[in-house]
């Protein structure tokens, strides 16, 4: 793989797929819908992913590819991929928290060695250069094709007397939180979709548990830039590593943190 083409290309297909993800957000006859099949959501949704999957397609045909939208995808058997979840946050995006973003990751061998998470309304840019490390380009306004200052991040050095932790603003529930009153935790955050790795990556969080379904275009992109920054991402049930290709590309609850962190067993 050509990694300086592939982030290329990732960036500026998040980029162009965000533009038009704000288009139907910002629109005058946006309705609060998430089941309809002609709601904004799914507009936003499957123009996204249009745009993405034939842009992924036409720049790397021999790559396979799996896409939350493309339901023929999702009985692949691979180990290296293309992954895409291009508008991850409904929730957020139905109730214009902002806290959603587009996802695209690449795959080698069930690792997610490369991604792009870009949370268009809220002009953040999270992405891995072509030598695996982890930045974060400075907005709000992005070039599709040049890219602008780009800031390293990396994750925090914790004090697991007073973590930063991060959880779900969707999907909080008593587990999750008898979990992390296992630990000394100095304050709580809350976010939506993909944001929480990226929060986790730049040291604005310390750990970030996930006691709750997802799936792997949920997760690949945000893991992606984590490793990237120094993170790590583990399986909840036994802290082995967590990989991808899995069948039907399910995941199992996790834990995404800075390595500093005294994992509870």
């Amino acid at each position: 793989m050509d990694y300086e083409r592939l982030v290329s290309v990732m960036r500026r297909l998040a980029l162009e797929a965000g533009d038009k993800i704000m288009e139907i957000y910002n629109s005058p006859e946006f309705e609060v819908k998430s089941k309809s099949d002609a709601s904004p959501v799914t507009e936003a949704d499957e123009a996204a992913d249009a745009l993405i999957s034939e842009g992924l397609a036409e720049a790397f045909p021999q790559v396979a590819q799996v896409t939350e939208e493309q339901a023929a995808s999702h009985g692949q058997q691979v180990s290296t991929f293309l992954i895409v979840d291009p508008l991850d946050g409904t929730k957020e995006f139905v109730q214009r928290r902002g806290d959603f973003t587009v996802n695209i990751a690449y795959v080698l061998e069930g690792v997610p060695v490369r991604g792009v998470v870009y949370a268009p309304a809220k002009g953040r840019l999270f992405y891995t250069l072509a030598d695996g490390r982890s930045v974060e380009e400075v907005g709000p306004e992005f070039d599709k094709e040049t890219p602008g200052t780009q800031t390293p991040i990396t994750v925090s050095m914790p004090d697991n007397r007073g973590l930063m932790v991060v959880a779900s603003k969707s999907h909080r529930d008593q587990a999750t939180d008898d979990y992390i009153a296992q630990y000394g935790v100095k304050d709580m955050t809350s976010a939506g979709s993909s944001l929480k790795f990226c929060l986790v990556a730049t040291g604005e969080a310390d750990l970030y548990p996930r006691l709750g379904r997802t799936m792997e275009w949920d997760t690949a992109a945000g893991d992606a830039v984590l490793r990237g920054a120094g993170g790590e991402m583990v399986r909840f049930d036994d802290h082995t590593p967590f990989t991808y290709g899995k069948p039907g590309f399910e995941n199992p609850f996790f834990i995404a943190y800075a390595p500093g962190v005294l994992l509870v067993k």
